[in-house]
């Protein structure tokens, strides 16, 4: 018998996998010190990681002027999306409260991400969550942090409201019409001629959106960047520090962890400081404004109240992406965008719809003879209203039905020969008369 022999070559063992591993970071303000600190954090992390053997540098997540107390923390949700997706084995983070002050939260995230195989190193505990006793040292650390951050949340809110006792400004941030320092508020006086002009006009009996609409048009912003709506022009003609006043503590927070900020409705005392800074308005001025309100407020609340319709709330404009509104011109319903019934043509040039043209497109589109309002909510999900008078269905099951309306206007449905036709009844009359 003959003897077989093979060759059996040795296998090589396998390189220890690298671990993928990344930071997180957070500061709870944007001051400059604590903007070099979140930077520091990062360029520390960043060097540790990669300097260490055995280890794949995965970044450095953070998050700016963002408490800890907050679920909606953009660098904090991108992270866990990468652990979800497999791309982590390994977070690590200064200490629980930049983590998390939210016992529950923090105990949440690091069980999800305990079974995701993932673990949180947190450096000043020198806890692992992967660890035998690391879920228990959490529980005892993340609740004296949550409580840490309830004192804190006391301390300032007493500071605060000592200072509204004293009449003093305290936590102002931003106003138009003023520069607001650690030295104080001075008149900004480039932008207090824009708040006299909108005290003026409106005064004088301009709408609040027209008033809005210029200002807009002319490239005047709000404090932060924003538009002149009607709601901020209503806010700043209501402004008793435009008079150099200030009626403190108008807001509070509702509690340390979801510091939602609510009107406050005799939950808290209010007070009311006189010259706490420069004025930028007369007292004469601004009592002929808000008498002017009150009288606006009175007439919409005499108004009619319009009717509930089912197409509130479902028609969207394909131009801007605003909702429509229901309006009454000569005793006809109409269909507009929001967008263009406050800041004008300039703004979004989508057209209005008149009611009874939408209820025959309906219909056909639901293939029935009368109009339903519970059909129509059952078997359409949205109207949308695109330009050159289309309107898109959104069906229920997923498709879509495009539909064009006819415009009844004289100035949009009439056709070249339908005017010429009117143009020469017009000369034959003329000439009649001669």
């Amino acid at each position: 018998m003959e003897r077989v022999v093979k060759r059996v070559d040795t296998l090589i063992p396998a390189q220890p996998k690298a671990m993928r591993v990344c930071a997180y970071a957070r500061v709870s303000t944007g001051k400059d010190a604590m903007l070099h600190s979140l930077s520091a954090q990062v360029s520390y992390y960043s060097k540790m990681i990669q300097s260490h053997s055995g280890w794949m540098y995965c970044g450095v997540y953070t998050d700016e002027a963002v408490t800890g107390t907050k679920e909606e923390r953009a660098g904090f949700q991108r992270m866990i999306q990468e652990c979800r997706q497999g791309h982590i084995d390994l977070v690590i983070t200064k200490s629980i409260s930049r983590f998390a002050r939210n016992t529950v939260t923090l105990l949440e995230t690091v069980r999800e991400l305990k079974s995701l195989g993932v673990d949180v190193f947190f450096e000043e505990q020198n806890i692992h969550t992967l660890s035998a006793d690391g879920e228990l040292m959490l529980t005892i650390l993340a609740s004296y942090a949550q409580e840490e951050s309830l004192s804190a949340s006391e301390n300032q809110k007493w500071r605060i409201r000592k200072a509204f006792e004293n009449g003093e400004l305290a936590n102002l941030r931003f106003l138009f019409g003023y520069n607001i320092t650690a030295d104080g508020v001075q008149v900004n006086e480039k932008d207090a001629a824009i708040v006299r002009e909108i005290f003026a006009r409106f005064n004088e009996g301009e709408s609040m959106s027209s008033i809005g609409r210029d200002l807009d048009a002319r490239g005047y912003r709000g404090v932060l960047g924003g538009t002149w709506c009607a709601e901020r022009m209503r806010n700043t003609l209501s402004n008793e520090k435009y008079l150099g006043n200030a009626l403190l503590q108008k807001q509070y927070r509702n509690n340390h962890i979801e510091k939602k900020l609510l009107p406050n409705r005799v939950e808290l005392p209010m007070y009311y400081a006189e010259g706490t800074h420069e004025p930028i308005i007369d007292q004469t001025t601004f009592d002929k404004a808000q008498e002017r309100l009150k009288m606006l407020a009175q007439q919409a609340a005499n108004r009619k109240k319009p009717t509930h319709s089912v197409y509130t709330g479902l028609i969207h404009c394909g131009l801007c992406g605003n909702t429509y509104k229901r309006v009454t011109y000569r005793k006809k319903h109409y269909w507009n965008c929001t967008t263009f019934q406050t800041k004008g043509k300039s703004e979004c040039a989508a057209k209005r719809i008149p009611e009874e043209t939408l209820d025959a497109l309906i219909c056909e589109v639901l293939g029935v003879a009368h109009f339903d309002s519970d059909t129509v909510r059952s078997k359409i999900t949205a109207i949308r209203a695109e330009n050159n008078n289309v309107v898109v269905f959104c069906m229920d099951d997923g498709s879509e039905i495009v539909k064009r309306w006819i415009d009844r206007s004289r100035a949009e449905s009439w056709t070249p020969e339908m005017k010429e036709q009117a143009r020469q009844r017009v000369l034959q009359a003329r000439r009649s008369k001669k």
